[in-house]
């Protein structure tokens, strides 16, 4: 196999950027979900006493998480096979952004379309983020891996913040313009999501390119059949990674922790203390433009303390805000515990990915990080599964919040038993037999 080791200087800068700015493009997605699209589906394409509309919404991005997860570990093998990673990046990117213009354009009332085509948006844009993530260890060294990964979620954060402003503000400078129609507006907001998501795109998929060359192209079923073969090597001797598997367990318990945190704590704010809707999108910005330094500090602090020790500390951090979320009783409260979560929010995915990164044979990057995005996404219904519950039992949002420290605890626990150096000589020398 041909060496695709970094580089000494860490990766050319063109490349470093292209790859930062990815998460720039996709982030409008993230924020317009939640805001735009979610308002659209459940106030236009259904209406908003219909409880089908919140229901299929949560249905469709669950549906594409769990076949994001199913699908990411084979089509990673399969982008490592051919050295093909870019090619699939750009299927899933410009099919998603591709998919979120059309989307914008369908009628309204063409319902089965839009939640067709609003499912296969999602499925692209977490299939994407496989492919995306396994360009980190070839970009970077050991030197250099948390500062970029930190750079990429800080810029994601920014990103996500500026086209949910903009969108925003088709939203309200629309009814000044005279587009008295609130779908038409709405779908105006959407089409800005693609039409970002895939512009800003286009000089990722320009610069980024794959390290090395196959030892020969292969056809594509070919070519999958390899890729499931390799798969099943991996998992028949899962024991040659043994600090890698302790480490994906552990990220797949204090992940959903973080991303069920994100997802419901506008419900604990409504419920608990009569947020408006206006409130909670001035909260998000805050959150996105927090984000940035939190991510540049905590990647600062991964190089200083190492990576393990700095996502401990961001473990412990979670753990006392949901603690302190007990007590909460005034907007004010809130909004501290929010800029105190941003600032470890990005900063714990973001070191995360790097760890991953150093654990993960270069050889094999876009199957491991497949891994990587199935333990995100494979338990995606647990943490929400849970907090409903408790909800539906108590009646309230707080003992459902708190409920959540449970993921942190036990991804806290996993995790202890990852020791870096080990798991970065067991990829290296597994990469040194494959080659």
């Amino acid at each position: 196999m041909t060496d695709v080791s970094p580089t000494a200087s860490g990766g050319r800068r063109a490349e470093v950027f292209a790859w930062v700015l990815y998460d720039w493009a996709n982030s409008a997605y993230s924020t317009i979900l939640i805001t735009i699209l979610y308002q659209y589906l459940t106030t236009q394409v259904f209406q908003p006493e219909d409880w089908w509309g919140s229901t299929l919404y949560a249905w469709g991005i669950g549906a594409s998480m769990m076949t994001a997860a199913v699908l990411s570990p084979p089509l990673g093998a399969l982008a490592d096979v051919n050295r093909s990673k870019r090619r699939w990046l750009a299927l899933t990117a410009l099919g998603g952004a591709g998919g979120s213009v059309l989307l914008a354009l369908l009628p309204t009332h063409w319902t089965v379309p839009i939640l067709v085509l609003f499912t296969l948006v999602s499925l692209c844009f977490e299939l994407s983020l496989g492919f995306y993530n396994a360009f980190l260890p070839e970009i970077t060294t050991e030197q250099t891996v948390n500062r970029v990964s930190a750079w990429g979620f800080g810029a994601g954060y920014i990103g996500g913040a500026l086209a949910l402003i903009l969108a925003l503000g088709l939203e309200v400078g629309g009814r000044r313009w005279g587009w008295a129609d609130e779908a038409f507006r709405l779908r105006m907001g959407i089409l800005l999501m693609g039409l970002w998501w895939g512009g800003f795109s286009l000089p990722t998929l320009w610069l980024l390119r794959d390290r090395g060359q196959p030892d020969r192209r292969q056809r594509f079923l070919q070519a999958a059949r390899s890729a499931m073969h390799e798969i099943g090597h991996t998992l028949q001797n899962i024991r040659r990674y043994r600090m890698l598997a302790f480490f994906l367990v552990g990220f797949l318990f204090y992940n959903e922790g973080v991303q069920t945190v994100l997802n419901q704590s506008s419900t604990f704010a409504t419920k608990e203390l009569n947020f408006s809707t206006g409130e909670l999108v001035l909260v998000i910005l805050m959150i996105q433009f927090l984000a940035l330094p939190g991510s540049l500090l905590v990647g600062w602090l991964a190089d200083r303390w190492g990576q393990k020790p700095t996502v401990m500390a961001c473990l412990a951090v979670w753990v006392a805000l949901l603690s302190a979320a007990w007590f909460v009783r005034e907007k004010w409260q809130f909004w501290i515990l929010g800029g105190a979560a941003a600032m470890v929010m990005g900063g714990t995915q973001s070191v995360s990915r790097a760890l991953m990164g150093n654990l993960t044979p270069p050889e094999h990057t876009g199957q491991f990080f497949g891994f990587f995005n199935f333990s995100g996404k494979a338990t995606s219904f647990m943490g929400s599964f849970v907090f409903g519950g408790i909800l539906r039992l108590t009646g309230s949002a707080r003992p459902a919040i708190v409920s959540l420290l449970v993921f942190f605890l036990v991804g806290w626990v996993i995790t202890a038993q990852v020791n870096v150096e080990e798991g970065r000589r067991q990829a290296l020398l597994q990469n040194d037999a494959d080659s």
